[in-house]
């Protein structure tokens, strides 16, 4: 039997490795795109800087120093140059997919940052491993721009997991579903009718208002935005205000909101303020064939009816009077019920036709 020779003994004293192996090592050199590791082969192992991170900008003498021991995965034994070609990065994105298989399975909340906007949504990393979002499940609203998550943390679960097919889909919509719910179902416990809360406005429509009640949107109808007329809703209020409302109503998930406060309520005290026989003043704010109606406060119109308008004969309240005319009148009825109040300006010329006459006759 002949004796091996010292090249052999040497070849014999290192382990075999095969590609696909996960091996351990130690890091013997560092550059800024390679890391060189004693695997306890006869060759070193080489991990290039696209082996080892997805940062194309990274700078690896930063991340890594000679000494530090890791465990990696072999790609070729020998890459052609006598070297062995290691990988890092894919064996700790395998890892990652164990951790992401763990958590899909466990209905688990995740949360990373996001490393990248993509045109259909975004990519978030864990443990290497990569998880894409679609701009559908990204919120439960619309949103045109995603760049405001860049970098951003995030929580999502994983709602479909096939690594062999690359789609492994991150979902964080129905998170934020389900924590509106949440705090819907927290907010209606506490709501009751009467109450005063605050809000912000949300959107505005020609019909009214949806204020947001902290998690719930509630309509201010146009109806309810005063005691007066309001005739465009978007000249009253603007996105983003802060308003206090009070809970009209609430049906089911629905919430009708109003601004008619009880204390502003201009008939609380009509039967003193408007009470017949007064004299008042008011504008004239619309006009009929059949009268003018009179704004006396915001949320009080009285009738001037077309034979009320003048002793002498009216055909139209326009042949005399104009929208915003400032007049004054007597009130000759008054219907609380029914919140309906009518004027004469007749009756204030025949008044003043017999004080003219009543002292022509005390001066003869």
């Amino acid at each position: 039997m002949s004796e091996l020779t010292f090249e052999q003994m040497l070849e014999e004293s290192f382990k075999t490795i095969r590609n696909g192996e996960v091996v351990d090592g130690t890091v013997i050199d560092v550059k800024p795109d390679e890391i060189v590791l004693n695997i306890g082969y006869k060759a070193d192992g080489i991990i290039t800087k696209n082996e080892y991170t997805n940062d194309s900008g990274a700078d690896l003498t930063t991340m890594v120093s000679v000494g530090d021991a890791m465990t990696v995965k072999v790609l070729k034994v020998n890459d052609g140059e006598g070297q062995v070609l290691l990988t890092y990065k894919r064996l700790a994105a395998e890892k990652g997919n164990e951790r992401l298989k763990e958590a899909y399975e466990n209905h688990e909340v995740l949360k990373a940052p996001v490393t990248q906007i993509l045109g259909g949504g975004l990519s978030v990393v864990v443990e290497e491993a990569r998880v894409f979002i679609p701009a559908s499940l990204v919120s439960d609203i619309y949103e045109k721009d995603l760049s405001k998550y860049q970098d951003q943390e995030i929580e999502f679960v994983i709602s479909e997991f096939n690594p062999r097919r690359n789609r492994v889909i991150g979902d964080r919509r129905q998170l934020l579903v389900a924590e509106r719910a949440e705090k819907q179902r927290e907010l209606f416990e506490r709501l009751n009718i009467g109450d005063k809360v605050e809000g912000v406005v949300k959107n505005v429509t020609d019909f009214g208002a949806f204020i947001d009640l902290g998690g719930v949107d509630g309509l201010l109808h146009i109806s309810e935005m005063s005691w007066g007329r309001v005739e465009n809703p978007k000249k009253v209020f603007k996105v983003g205000e802060e308003v206090t409302v009070l809970i009209k109503d609430i049906h089911d998930t629905k919430i009708a909101l109003s601004l008619k406060f009880p204390e502003t309520n201009p008939w609380a005290n009509a039967s003193v303020d408007y009470a017949v026989g007064r004299e008042i003043t008011g504008k004239v704010a619309r006009m009929t064939d059949f009268g003018a109606f009179v704004e006396l406060a915001p949320g009080v119109d009285a009738l001037l009816h077309v034979s009320q308008i003048s002793r002498a004969h009216v055909d139209k309240p326009s042949d005399v009077l104009s929208v915003g005319q400032e007049i004054t009148a007597k009130i000759v009825d008054l219907n609380e019920a029914e919140k309906k109040i009518s004027l004469s300006m007749k009756a204030l010329e025949a008044a003043l036709e017999e004080s003219v006459e009543q002292g022509a006759q005390e001066e003869d």
